[in-house]
């Protein structure tokens, strides 16, 4: 009798939650899974991602100083070069400009994978879509009882301290789909504080508020119209913008030159012993997909190969490893530009490698061990009305907002897809919802 009890109360948790969705939805014609629960986080895990905000503060601060130091001649040339590559002359001078030489992202959104060992860092996300979703998940779960990391109105105090005037949002055509949930965000930024936001389509007006969030890649400039006004009237000092104009920072090679044994100094003066040691449990180990010839006495690093295309050799069970390209292009987000290499045979595998290596002068491509995530479970409600369990994989994206003293977690958006994914990512068969430590 308390089991069907539990279960009655769990599924009108459910319906409550469904309920509150605003309508229109958050995201344009997508749909997910309700759970009637926060995914929980074993304590010490919780503990470690209240942590991480802080450690990846100082690691992107350190990846801004070294392409600064690179640019300047007081490091190799060739990581500037290499953070360069493919990107328009006038973009790359923009970025080097002195008078926002420190300006850094202020949101931090890593994709956590939960493993059997604890976690890794899947990758980092400068322009992260999700912020206005979580923020309604968080208020929709603790008004149904839950307690959540990051508390009711974490992710909206978090955003507001990055614009504490307010400012406008601009979103462009290729992330349309994330513009119902930062309107939902503005609309309860304006409800909840003096600061006036709004949500504005990146197009050619130039009457912006003094302070705007820009919610677009950089590789997508070319299809922005309000682009090059918007880099003047930075230039002018007439606006902020954040995240910066900086494609350097958004490229996901910084986890293979994490790993550069040259580089091992510098991580460790920048990011302190405790620090680094801390980031090397969670960073895998990452490899640049540069097609240089070797010295006929050298290897790659842990793969004990002396050319790439030894790789395509590796039988399925060898083939432990993630292949994606770094940046600024329309396939460096949203999974479109990662192979998982078990996943495919090994003509197919060898063809991914060799149009990887055929890209790096405009394209470089990044070789990541692959950490499987663990399996886990977690109920919700299904279109019948009834209470199911998914067993799948979780991947776990916490939203840090950095001001200049302190880093804080605003909330955790947890997504739990079934078992056969390899890759996690939004979809009509996953369940989102708020992280929560047990």
């Amino acid at each position: 009798m308390s089991h069907l009890s539990s279960d009655q109360e769990a599924i009108q948790r459910a319906n409550r939650i469904r309920v509150a969705l605003p309508e229109g939805g958050l995201f344009h014609e997508k749909s997910w899974r309700i759970s009637p629960d926060p995914f929980h986080l074993p304590s010490p895990i919780a503990e470690e991602i209240e942590k991480l905000g802080y450690r990846l503060t100082l690691f992107v601060k350190a990846c801004n100083l070294l392409y600064r130091l690179s640019c300047d001649g007081r490091r190799p040339s060739w990581i500037a070069e290499l953070l360069d590559r493919g990107k328009p002359p006038e973009l790359i001078a923009y970025q080097r400009e002195r008078a926002f030489a420190n300006e850094l992202p202020r949101v931090i959104r890593p994709d956590v994978i939960l493993t059997e060992d604890g976690y890794i860092i899947a990758e980092l996300d400068n322009v992260p879509g999700g912020i206005g979703l979580t923020a309604w998940l968080n208020e929709a779960y603790t008004n149904v009882g839950s307690q959540v990391l990051g508390g009711i109105h974490g992710m909206l105090e978090g955003f507001r301290s990055i614009l504490p005037e307010g400012g406008d949002i601009l979103v462009s055509q290729e992330a349309a789909t994330y513009r119902p949930e930062m309107e939902w965000l503005s609309r309860r930024l304006n409800d909840t504080g003096d600061q006036y936001f709004r949500v504005l389509t990146a197009d050619l007006r130039k009457d912006w508020q003094p302070h705007v969030y820009r919610f677009f890649e950089n590789f997508d400039l070319k299809n922005v119209p309000a682009a090059e006004a918007l880099k003047a009237q930075v230039l002018a000092g007439k606006i902020s913008v954040t995240p910066p104009f900086k494609p350097a920072l958004e490229e996901k090679l910084w986890f293979a030159l994490f790993w550069v044994r040259p580089l091992e100094a510098f991580w460790l003066r920048e990011l302190g012993e405790r620090t680094l040691r801390a980031l090397r449990k969670v960073i895998p180990y990452t490899w640049i997909v540069d097609p240089t010839p070797l010295p006929a006495h050298a290897v790659l690093p842990h793969l004990e190969i002396q050319n790439w295309m030894e790789l395509a050799q590796f039988s399925q069970k060898q083939r432990d490893f993630i292949l994606k390209v770094s940046g600024f292009s329309e396939r460096a987000w949203g999974s479109r530009g990662v192979i998982v290499a078990r996943d495919i045979s090994q003509q197919q595998w060898a063809a991914a490698l060799q149009a990887a290596l055929a890209e790096f002068s405009v394209h470089p491509w990044l070789l990541q061990k692959f950490h499987k995530g663990r399996l886990v479970e977690q109920t919700y409600i299904e279109a019948d009305g009834t209470l199911q369990i998914l067993r799948g994989r979780v991947r776990l994206c916490p939203y840090y907002f950095v001001q200049e003293s302190q880093t804080i977690l605003g909330g955790a958006l947890a997504t739990i897809v079934p078992a056969d994914k390899k890759l996690i990512h939004g979809m009509s068969t996953a369940i989102l919802t708020p992280a929560a430590a047990i």
